[in-house]
């Protein structure tokens, strides 16, 4: 894989780039293995509406997929899948520790007010996704090939 260079010569991908691939997509799969091992347990709790053991399934699924198109692209577009899926999970388990939103519509209350191992690792997976991310993101941007106009 190579991309042009600012000069017009072919230049290989970086291992700082591979490396920016793997760690992201590392974060969003310990994510996404957090999720699936605790939505069984979150389900039972409450099984009306969308449940948060199946909202649980649906961001570890986002999270296997938006990893797996970093990994084959590293384009700006899967680092800005992969800050969105990390931030949006970040935001939510921290949010849903502090404060106790009431269920709406579908969707149950799932405030949870205490850290314990796994939810810990996964917020700091997420956070950690999500920074790499940002960095993928904007490092995608700066070696975008330029195009002449002849």
């Amino acid at each position: 894989m190579s991309v042009r260079s600012h000069s017009g010569g072919a230049v290989g991908v970086r291992g700082n780039d591979v490396a920016l691939r793997v760690f992201t997509a590392v974060a969003l799969f310990i994510d996404a293995g957090v999720h699936v091992h605790l939505a069984p347990g979150y389900q039972a709790g409450n099984s009306a509406g969308i449940g948060q053991g199946n909202l649980f399934l649906l961001e570890s699924a986002a999270a296997v997929l938006v990893a797996l198109y970093v990994l084959v692209r590293g384009s700006r577009a899967a680092y800005a899948a992969a800050f969105i899926v990390a931030v949006s999970a970040f935001a939510a388990v921290v949010l849903y520790r502090y404060v106790n939103i009431p269920a709406f519509g579908p969707f149950p209350a799932m405030y949870d007010p205490v850290w314990f191992f796994e939810k810990s690792l996964s917020a700091v997976a997420e956070a950690a996704g999500a920074i790499l991310a940002g960095i993928g993101f904007a490092r995608a941007g700066a070696r975008r090939p330029v195009r002449r106009i002849t």
